[in-house]
């Protein structure tokens, strides 16, 4: 029997991350369609477990790993995946992949923003299905960013790098935030108000925001009715940010301009409503699917499982 510790990978971990594991560990994989029987049963005397969005990490996948347990990476920014508490009681380690995927999840952001602000998904559609007919000066009217005021829900590093990206449109900042952004204010000459004002004075609102009890639905049918009847919301956050039966409604009824989602309430299920609702921009939460992001994203993973393994301290500590 092996004295090499053990890492349990749930689902999958790029070559970039899981070789410099493997060289030092016995690992195993899951692979992409194991189910929570099967990750039960892998984690069983591991010494490190390595989660993805998809993959809840809570009391009952700890017990199954045992005492040996120690840390958690989640190939993720986000963690609420993660049971905390539990993790906290056990004294497992519990990490995330910061900074790394910051330009691909906000170049994504710009990237729906426009799309839905142009409706190109829609124009795509009609053009592949045979229903352009040649140019009409009253077809496929969209939405000038130049000028615009834009609104930034969360003003961390995503949400700076989305504003840096799309300052070259002339735009006005608003934002909100828990704690002032003072460089951001000075470099961007954004201004930090209520959700309300930013909601009633946008034309496009972009949500950069975790999963907390307090941001369910942040955006509901009051929210979404405070907004312009042109203003564009975009979603690369987390999918509970938003009601989407109330996103669905106000699409239909016109109550706002358009929609760029990457991320839904129930993924991978996305409302049939939203797929079939005018002017919306959907993509299958791909914020970090860039080479160079993923590829980091993987060798910050392994890094903090090695880290913590060797009695180091994590490279990027959510819960140490």
């Amino acid at each position: 029997m092996s004295d090499r510790k053990r890492v349990t990978i749930a689902r999958r971990l790029l070559p970039a991350g899981y070789e410099l594991l493997e060289e030092r560990f016995d690992t195993v994989s899951g692979g992409l369609d194991s189910s929570r029987d099967d990750v039960l049963r892998l984690a069983e005397g591991a010494d490190a477990i390595v989660a993805d969005p998809t993959v809840t990490v809570d009391e009952e996948l700890i017990r199954a790993a045992g005492e040996r347990l120690r840390i958690v990476a989640n190939f993720a920014v986000g963690f609420d995946n993660v049971d905390l508490e539990a993790c906290g009681a056990a004294g497992v380690t519990v990490t995330n992949t910061p900074d790394v995927l910051t330009n691909a999840t906000a170049e994504l952001a710009a990237a729906l923003t426009l799309a839905a602000a142009r409706d190109i998904g829609g124009a795509e559609r009609r053009m592949r299905a045979g229903e352009w007919k040649g140019w009409d000066p009253s077809d496929f009217l969209g939405f000038e960013l130049s000028g615009a005021t834009i609104g930034v829900v969360g003003m961390g590093r995503i949400g700076q790098r989305y504003a840096e990206l799309m300052r070259g449109f002339d735009a006005e900042f608003l934002y909100v935030s828990r704690e002032p952004k003072e460089v951001t204010e000075v470099k961007l000459g954004a201004r930090r108000v209520e959700l309300e004002v930013l909601l009633a004075e946008s034309d496009v609102v972009s949500l950069h925001l975790p999963t907390r009890p307090e941001t369910r639905h942040l955006i509901d049918a009051a929210a979404l009715a405070r907004m312009k009847d042109t203003a564009i919301i975009v979603n690369t956050g987390r999918g509970t940010l938003i009601d989407s039966e109330a996103l669905a409604d106000a699409l239909e009824n016109g109550t706002i301009g358009a929609a760029g989602l990457d991320v839904y309430e129930n993924e991978p299920e996305v409302p049939k409503r939203l797929l079939e609702a005018p002017r919306t921009a959907l993509t299958p939460h791909i914020g970090s699917a860039t080479t160079r992001a993923r590829d980091e994203m993987a060798r910050l993973v392994a890094a903090n499982v090695i880290a913590v393994l060797d009695g180091d301290e994590p490279v990027t500590p959510v819960l140490a």
